[in-house]
């Protein structure tokens, strides 16, 4: 079951369960995989993620219906929800994350899904979904002063508001060494993006954010510690 082919497999047909509407025939297998010893953190990274994938680019291309896209992403929102609830709890890390994405479902579905897996991670994690304003975003900055901004975005739509975001936080500068990460469709489908809006890391998958949160964290620790030391030293 832990090889890539069964993963596959699996997520063939729970892909057919999904767009057909069939919520008890998805549980059932879902369930199976739990109980052939599969991790529910790993079903959400490497089947649940890569299915909202999926239901999302063909909807985006007309490939598969409304009435299919509605099934998909409603029987999936059960399917995360129950599979959080069986996430072991990791150590607290001591490290705050606020969480905005898009207004789409998807997006909030996917928002949802990384912040069930950040917080059994160990982080302390705010998530508003999608359709907050920039201004109230940088004054819950201001108010809870996180270590991390995480963005979710999947369309092309967001960009803006998120380049607007960033610039407003870069010029105001009173968000110390908060890092701004982005992750979600549009930044894997125009690579090179996250860097031009002035993000700091971007992920392109729950298991990528997880580790990018851990190494860039450090390195971005080590070099304020760096530069903290030169300025010890010159005065």
């Amino acid at each position: 079951m832990k090889n890539t082919s069964n993963f596959e497999r699996v997520t063939e047909q729970l892909f057919s369960h999904l767009v057909s509407g069939e919520r008890r025939a998805a549980r059932n297998l879902v369930d199976t995989v739990y109980e052939a010893g599969i991790a529910p953190e790993t079903v959400a990274k490497d089947v649940f993620w890569p299915l909202l994938e999926m239901v999302s680019s063909l909807y985006r291309k007309d490939q598969i219906t409304q009435l299919s896209h509605q099934y998909a992403t409603r029987i999936l929102r059960m399917l995360v929800d129950q599979g959080q609830a069986r996430y072991t709890q990791r150590d607290e890390r001591n490290q705050r994350i606020c969480m905005f994405c898009g207004p789409n479902e998807n997006e909030e579905l996917a928002g949802q899904l990384v912040a069930d897996l950040l917080e059994a991670d160990g982080y302390e994690v705010t998530f508003a979904g999608g359709g907050v304003a920039n201004d109230e975003i940088r004054e819950e900055l201001s108010q809870r002063d996180p270590q991390v901004l995480l963005l979710f975005a999947s369309s092309a739509k967001d960009a803006p508001f998120i380049r607007e975001l960033i610039d407003g936080i870069r010029e105001n500068g009173a968000y110390g060494q908060m890092q701004i990460v982005v992750g979600g469709g549009i930044f894997s489908r125009a690579p090179g993006l996250a860097e031009e809006i002035g993000a700091d890391v971007c992920a392109a998958s729950p298991s990528d954010l997880l580790e990018k949160l851990v190494s860039e964290r450090k390195v971005r620790n080590d070099r304020f510690s760096a530069v903290a030391s030169r300025h010890r030293r010159v005065a």
